[in-house]
């Protein structure tokens, strides 16, 4: 038996092209070692890049780009343990340099190898899609990527700041030095809820595109929505800072804007496409919806004949009569 297909000499008895649930299995197994095997390698390379940059390409290491933030707040608030400016987080714990840079490198390893297990996703799903149906998953599939990502680059680029901000709130008596861990947490939680909340207006667009909500119903709940949005981003930010609540805030009210545009767009293309249809209609000509079935007709069923009713014989008498009083 083959480690990654099927068992050698196996042989489907489909005609039609379509695959038996073992096939599928097999098939699933594939695509799942080649997208577990990109990971594992991408991991590998994050490891690997953690403490060392690529000069040729003028990327930094990862682990400056993980604390890039962190150093970018003055000192003080920032512990200045050096005490020539340089900039190094404090580790409470024997493990939290390895596990920061295990989960630093997990995560680079997914970001890194994206495309490849994406592709091994979309080879599995994709044949048994068709045109239109493969058209849009293309569409959303790519917007949801482009958006996630905007959102965890937006993210980052807020972060020092809204780091900085909590941390002077302490004043002139409290000096942080934060812990590896910790702060890795923080960060990586702060981009994923900016990329997952990037998603919800297109979630609108894809119901909107199903014929689920029509546009003109969003913008008429265009108000509750900002609305909701604001409270939404106040309870997601695990910061709970007033600079990544008004930043995610503002994000998502203008996305739903978008949305709310490109939904009454394509309700307006979609009434054009169904005016053109019933324009092209002969008022003279009959609807096809009389001409159902093309069976004949029943034949009317003929009345019975009439039963012939059998003449009644007569009675011998018997020579007794009964009195009738």
């Amino acid at each position: 038996m083959s480690i990654l297909g099927r068992r050698s000499g196996d042989e489907s008895d489909n005609r039609d092209g379509a695959m038996s649930l073992r096939e599928h299995l097999y098939e699933l197994r594939r695509r799942m070692f080649y997208a577990v095997l990109a990971v594992f390698l991408g991991t590998v390379a994050g490891f690997i890049w953690f403490s060392v940059g690529i000069p040729v390409l003028r990327i930094a290491s990862l682990g400056d780009i993980l604390t890039g933030p962190y150093c970018a707040v003055p000192s003080p608030p920032r512990l200045d343990l050096s005490g020539d400016g340089s900039c190094q987080l404090l580790a409470t714990s024997a493990f939290s340099p390895l596990q920061l840079r295990l989960r630093a490198a997990i995560m680079a390893g997914f970001v890194l190898t994206c495309p490849i297990w994406l592709y091994q996703i979309w080879a599995f799903v994709g044949p048994a899609l068709y045109t239109k149906e493969k058209r849009y998953a293309l569409g959303f599939t790519s917007s949801a990527s482009v958006l996630f990502a905007g959102g965890m680059v937006l993210a980052y680029l807020v972060f020092p700041e809204a780091l900085n901000m909590l941390l002077r709130f302490g004043g002139d008596f409290i000096v942080s030095g934060l812990d590896p861990e910790k702060y890795y947490s923080f960060l990586m939680g702060l981009m994923v809820i900016f990329g997952v909340s990037l998603e919800l207006p297109l979630l609108l667009v894809m119901l909107n595109f199903a014929g689920v909500i029509k546009g003109a119903k969003l913008a008429q709940a265009r108000r509750y929505a900002f609305f909701g949005l604001v409270v939404f981003s106040g309870i997601a930010v695990p910061g709970n800072d007033p600079l990544s609540m008004s930043v995610l805030a503002l994000a998502l009210c203008i996305l739903y804007e978008v949305a709310v545009q490109v939904a009454k767009s394509h309700d307006r293309r979609k009434e054009k496409r169904r005016a053109a249809e019933l324009a092209g209609l002969d008022d003279e000509t009959a609807s096809e919806l009389g001409e159902v079935s093309s069976e004949p007709a029943a034949e009317p069923i003929a009345a019975p004949a009439p039963t012939p009713v059998a003449e009644a014989k007569p009675i011998a008498p018997s020579g007794r009569w009964d009195d009738v009083t």
